[in-house]
C-alpha cells in the first residue's frame, strides 16, 4: 500500500512550456525502472504549469526518488525551462485506489 506522496509543481518560462512538457514525458521511462516509485504521473495543470504526483509504499523509497535521476536532471534544466523554483511538498496518502492494468 501507497502511504507517502510527493506533489511536485513547476511553472514554465514563456516559450517553453512544449520543452517542460516534453521533458515530463521523457520521465516515465526514468520512474519506469524505480522499485519503490509505486505510482507517477506527470500532469499539465494549465498552459504553463505542471505536476508531478508519485507515491511509494514508504519513506526510503520516497527520498530514494527524490535523490534519483528524475529530481537530478529537472534541476539541471530548472534554469533553462523554469520562471521559477519548483515547489516540492511531500505528502501522506491517506485512502488510495490502485487498480492494475
Amino acid at each position: 500500500m501507497v502511504k507517502f506522496a510527493i506533489l511536485a509543481q513547476v511553472t514554465a518560462k514563456a516559450g517553453k512550456e512544449s520543452a517542460v512538457e516534453e521533458f515530463l514525458k521523457s520521465a516515465l521511462e526514468l520512474a519506469n525502472q524505480e522499485a519503490g516509485t509505486t505510482v507517477w504521473f506527470a500532469i499539465k495543470l494549465s498552459s504553463s504549469r505542471f505536476g508531478i504526483f508519485d507515491a511509494f509504499p514508504d519513506e526510503a523509497s520516497r527520498e530514494a526518488h527524490l535523490a534519483g535521476p528524475i529530481a537530478a536532471a529537472l534541476m539541471a534544466n530548472a534554469t533553462e525551462l523554469l520562471a521559477e523554483p519548483p515547489i516540492i511538498e511531500k505528502a501522506d496518502v491517506l485512502a488510495a485506489k490502485l487498480t492494475k492494468q
